[in-house]
């Protein structure tokens, strides 16, 4: 590379899931390795990448107003999109600036080499953007900067195709990190000296179904929980469905598996489920979440609602709220529907206006703020096991840190020196909202 690329000044800024998190950590690691200088996405730079989602309307949105952000920085400036809204809309891409450089998500990991190869401006898109591969693209990372928790990406793309998903066209098929490589790659983030890895993956629970010979989940986690009795493993999200009983027993046994599971539930109407192909009712996503509270201790379960999904009327948004209201659970994403195109749901009316979906969604979110007052009540005197965070809560400038169990506990007898370990920590308070604990001396 020739000396005048050597102190390029690279902005990059990341929107969606925790996958294209893990995607832009392991890209901003080898372009640092290649001596590029990495700055603020919002200050002037030589060269900037959007990693976009579009998993949502407003994520498109929001793609396309960093990408005028980033020309409004530097109007000279190369600049890269890449990730789901670069793979299904690139076309919406090039009506902004011709001479942006698109890259789709299977090609994400060769974007330093794209970047050296000044020729790439105002190519033909077809030369970086293609349909996903059958098999799972590792990129290699050693530290997730700024973060005392790692995310370790072990799988890709889905294969289930809910009515309202746009995912699986722009991920392709699922796909998995070979359990060897993932062994190393967490064996690369202990010596690096990360106490929390998070497995992570589009359809998470599907990890190792496409492999010969085939795995699951399940055997990957007894693989890893005992590596490292300093080092404890969190799932970012698991499907009802493959939540089975063996799976929830490694759970109960075993410390190293953080007591917490994000179980995407979407409605609590069972029509609605049926409209969405989702493939359980409300009675089978009762009976696990019970299931689930008896079997792990102290465990917080978190569930993502969508509302203003179409047919959802009066009666099945109902259904929904006692649903939710009648279940143990710790949090709940909520978020309205948002029509993707070339998705069954797309199809599916009536349509329900953006004033109810808006309603909706506050009803929800005040439900919400209940279940989390009530969880985080529940362990007031206790001892939690948190992870201490190099950020400090705005208000108190206290120490924040993450629970085993996905709680935020504001220590107030903290200072840097335990900053990335696990410590043991008495509850004292619930104020505003907020857990305060001390570190058990």
């Amino acid at each position: 590379m020739e000396n005048t690329t050597i102190k390029q000044k690279i902005g990059i800024t990341t929107l969606g899931c925790k996958v294209n998190q893990y995607e832009s950590a392991a890209l901003v690691e080898k372009l640092c390795a290649k001596k590029y200088i990495l700055v603020p996405f919002n200050s002037h730079a030589d060269i900037y990448i959007i990693n976009t989602c579009t998993v949502t309307s407003s994520a498109d949105f929001q793609s396309r107003q960093l990408i005028r952000r980033a020309k409004k920085n530097n109007p000279q400036a190369k600049i890269i999109v890449t990730g789901c809204f670069a793979q299904i809309s690139p076309e919406k891409i090039k009506k902004i600036d011709e001479t942006i450089i698109i890259v789709g998500n299977e090609q994400k990991d060769m974007i330093p080499e794209f970047i050296e190869d000044s020729t790439l401006i105002g190519r033909d898109v077809t030369e970086y953007y293609g349909s996903c591969s059958k098999i799972f693209h590792y990129m290699p990372l050693g530290k997730f900067t700024n973060h005392t928790r790692a995310f370790l990406k072990i799988q890709d793309g889905c294969d289930s195709y809910c009515s309202y998903c746009i995912i699986p066209y722009a991920r392709g098929e699922k796909r998995s990190l070979f359990p060897p490589m993932a062994l190393t790659a967490i064996d690369r983030f202990i010596k690096n000296d990360y106490r929390e890895i998070v497995f992570t993956g589009i359809h998470l629970g599907a990890y190792g179904q496409d492999l010969i010979p085939s795995t699951n989940l399940e055997q990957l986690l007894k693989d890893v929980i005992n590596i490292d009795s300093s080092t404890r493993f969190r799932l970012s999200s698991i499907e009802p469905i493959e939540i089975t009983d063996n799976l929830l027993n490694l759970f109960a046994k075993n410390a190293g598996l953080c007591p917490h599971l994000h179980i995407p539930l979407q409605s609590g109407d069972d029509k609605i489920l049926r409209l969405m192909r989702r493939n359980y009712d409300t009675s089978f996503y009762r009976n696990l979440i019970n299931k689930i509270t008896a079997a792990v201790e102290d465990v917080a379960i978190g569930i993502d609602v969508m509302v203003g999904f179409p047919g959802e009327g009066t009666n099945e948004f109902n259904n929904t709220v006692r649903f939710l209201e009648s279940l143990p659970v710790a949090y709940m994403h909520i978020f309205p529907y948002s029509e993707r195109p070339n998705t069954a749901a797309a199809n599916i009316h009536p349509k329900i206006n953006v004033k109810t979906k808006k309603e909706r969604a506050l009803f929800l979110k005040k439900i919400n703020e209940l279940k989390r007052m009530q969880f985080a009540r529940r362990f007031l005197g206790k001892e939690l096991f948190v992870l201490v965070e190099n950020t400090k809560d705005k208000k108190t400038r206290l120490l924040k840190g993450v629970s085993q169990n996905y709680l935020p506990v504001l220590l107030e007898n903290c200072d840097q020196s335990f900053v990335n370990k696990i410590v043991a920590v008495r509850v004292q308070k619930l104020e505003e909202g907020k857990l305060y604990g001390k570190i058990v001396s």
